[in-house]
């Protein structure tokens, strides 16, 4: 068969996003302070944008209440994500601010226990004070030596934990530093001579050791006691007396010493600057008891069209490229007003759906949390599961009970045996209620008698929860909590100072 070239006509299908489509699944993943960025270059770039409210021009129909727009949107199943927002100019209201009060909904019976109005104060949620490395980082220039050591010292403040030990590796530190290890130890030691004392210690004996020298009780008898923390720790007092050579008296005034000491000095100050948490959806108590869903306008962008300047301009264009240009700007406008009031309403309507599903936790806390996934949410909303994850990124809800990321509300599910009542609880427990009953087990047992992974997923298991000892021993990983051995170290050591 011969070889050519010919001209064939084929027809397919294929899905294409279009820049506007991009554009608004994007808008839906931006935290706030990412939209506010967003919203401020469009109103740099656009001149028909503004913030607020415009005049709407006489005998222009009136835009239905925002309220009744919200309450149909919920109930509305063409809203889908799925649609391109490619809309004409004219279709939407440049007046229809999203979020002028009417993005709410009502779940459930509200919990008689919680009084309304307990949203916390989210505009208060920042660091009151400096924090650790701030307060260590003013006093580096007045005690070190040299512009060299102030700067190696600072880069070993930046290697603190919360409790204010240095966790870095000094070899490892001097090498990228391109200095010696000797230096790297001096300026460490400036570290330490800061306020509070203790800091930029490598373990918890030399922390003591440092406040004891600041006392100017580092003798040698307490040298040995501090070397030997973990003897005290096991109560080998006997040991620990002949060791340092001491009698009963000055092991007692000695163990005093210690109790006033502090183990983690940098917990004093904030561990790290905080930003305020600005939640996107707000819960509380409606009139009738019942769970009252609204957007937080405070986080809404109000974008409006200036049509009294685009008039001024309209009259203005004379050649066909200023129109196009003017048109082009009034249209790239009217479709990022409506792309934000697709988004809020997106966002409230996956909110509504989580609250519907985890009333359990508005009623009563984590403990009442049931298993979650996304794909859940976005069958009961009709919508895509990856636009339910990108609704519930960097999105925060304020409730009664404090404020969570929705994504918080997601969480797998772990097995149910039959209650206390001989129900059986066929819709599993969250993760996050395992976990919760877990820390809560771990709080009240007895010091004397410390509950291992294995005591603890019996005493799970009388409660319903059908966990293995190895799932038992990840939560509680999870959670930062230690082994039965470790709490145990822990607690000996912490009776002993005090």
């Amino acid at each position: 068969m011969a070889l050519g070239p010919r001209l064939e006509i084929r027809q397919s299908q294929s899905l294409v996003m279009t820049p506007q489509l991009q554009q608004a699944i994007k808008l839906l993943a931006l935290s706030n302070l990412e939209l506010e960025t967003h919203v401020a270059e469009a109103l740099d770039a656009n001149p028909l944008l503004e913030m607020g409210e415009t005049t709407r021009e006489s005998g222009e129909e009136a835009a239905p209440p925002s309220d009744e727009r919200e309450a149909a949107s919920l109930l509305d199943k063409d809203g889908r994500d799925e649609a391109p927002l490619d809309i004409e100019p004219s279709a939407v209201d440049p007046e229809a601010a999203p979020g002028d009060g009417g993005f709410e909904g009502d779940w459930g019976r509200a919990a008689s226990s919680a009084a309304p109005g307990e949203v916390p104060d989210l505009e208060n949620r920042g660091a009151d004070g400096p924090t650790l490395a701030q307060h260590l980082a003013d006093q580096i220039g007045a005690v070190a030596r040299s512009d060299r050591e102030a700067a190696i010292a600072l880069r070993l403040v930046g290697e603190l934990d919360d409790a204010g030990y240095f966790t870095g590796d000094m070899a490892v530190l001097a090498e990228d530093l391109g200095i010696a290890r000797d230096e790297a130890e001096r300026a460490l030691g400036l570290v330490q001579a800061l306020d509070p004392t203790g800091v930029g210690a490598r373990d918890l004996a030399e922390c003591i050791a440092l406040q004891a020298r600041e006392a100017d009780r580092y003798d040698p008898c307490m040298a040995r006691l501090i070397e030997n923390l973990d003897l005290l720790a096991k109560g080998e007092i006997a040991r620990l007396k002949r060791m340092c050579e001491v009698d009963d008296e000055d092991f007692a005034d000695m163990i005093a010493e210690l109790r006033g000491y502090d183990p983690k000095p940098g917990l004093r100050f904030g561990g790290s600057a905080e930003t305020a948490v600005v939640p996107d959806v707000l819960v509380s108590h409606g009139e009738n008891g019942e769970w009252r869903i609204t957007l937080n306008e405070d986080s809404l962008p109000r974008l409006v069209v200036n049509r009294t300047y685009y008039l001024e301009l309209k009259d203005g264009c004379a050649d066909k490229k200023s129109q196009a240009w003017l048109n082009e700007q009034l249209g790239e406008a009217n479709w990022l007003i409506r792309a934000l009031d697709q988004r809020a309403r997106t966002i409230l309507k996956v909110a509504a759906e989580i609250v519907k599903r985890q009333s359990g936790f508005f009623h009563h806390g984590v403990t009442a949390m049931k298993p979650l996934v996304l794909r859940e949410v976005a069958e009961a909303i009709e919508m895509h599961e990856s636009t339910v994850s990108r609704v519930t990124s960097n999105k925060y809800v304020a409730c009664p009970r404090g404020t969570f990321e929705l994504k918080y509300f997601f969480s797998s599910g772990v097995g149910r045996t039959a209650s206390a009542e001989g129900d059986q609880d066929s819709g599993g427990a969250s993760s996050e209620a395992v976990k919760a009953r877990i820390r809560a087990l771990v709080d009240a047992e007895d010091a004397k008698k410390i509950l291992s992974d294995e005591a603890l997923a019996k005493l799970l298991k009388a409660e319903g929860f059908d966990l293995a000892r190895r799932t038992v021993a990840k939560y509680r990983e999870a959670i930062g909590i230690g082994s039965s051995a470790e709490r145990r170290r822990a607690r000996k050591l912490a009776g002993a100072i005090r």
